[in-house]
């Protein structure tokens, strides 16, 4: 995150790839990886499944299993294992599912590499500046703010102050009935027993 204002691509000699989406996606970003970078190029994975992807080949990279650094003191050796690699890259799956999420936002934060976005098409950008368009679009397409959806989120999140207000008056009118109907029948049953 920290190269977002630099716009210079980087000379990759060195990926680490972050399974954070479906695995099929970076079965065939691999080969796409390998193609534009060299056969030979260092590729680490980090991931929260069982196994290698098709195509990773672990002889040059090393995969890293996010349950085997759990905790803050687990985090922070990958992130110093991580970056004593000095990668150039940081690949991460930007797909429509909740895989790893955290752990590769954290990751984008703490390591000193250019972050490639992968999304669920298969298509590549780079998160900086230059793209900055691509990236709002992106934000926009994922909150549900482009195409026929648009209309339906703007609509509630403008109605929902009126809908949270509604429900506060309706349930403040309930509360306060129960304690009038409560306060009138323990007041009869007081002049019951006089």
């Amino acid at each position: 995150m920290r190269n977002f204002w630099k716009l210079r691509q980087p000379d990759v000699r060195r990926i680490v790839l972050v399974e954070s989406g479906p695995r099929h996606l970076l079965e065939g970003a691999i080969p796409v990886l390998r193609r534009l970078y060299g056969e030979s190029i260092p590729i680490d994975l980090v991931t929260c499944f069982a196994g290698s992807p098709v195509g990773f080949t672990a002889g040059n990279g090393r995969v890293y299993q996010v349950a085997d650094h759990q905790g803050r003191a687990g985090r922070k050796r990958l992130y110093r294992e991580l970056c004593a690699l000095a990668p150039d890259a940081l690949v991460m799956v930007c797909a429509d599912v909740p895989i790893m999420t955290k752990w590769k936002w954290a990751l984008a934060w703490n390591l000193p590499a250019k972050v490639l976005i992968l999304n669920e098409n298969g298509d590549f950008f780079w998160f900086d500046r230059a793209h900055w368009r691509v990236i709002l679009h992106f934000i926009a397409f994922r909150s549900g703010l482009t195409g026929g959806g648009m209309v339906r989120t703007i609509a509630d999140f403008a109605l929902f102050p009126f809908t949270l207000t509604y429900l506060l008056l309706y349930a403040g009118w309930i509360h306060a009935r129960r304690k009038v109907r409560l306060a009138m029948r323990s007041g009869a049953m007081g002049l019951d027993k006089t």
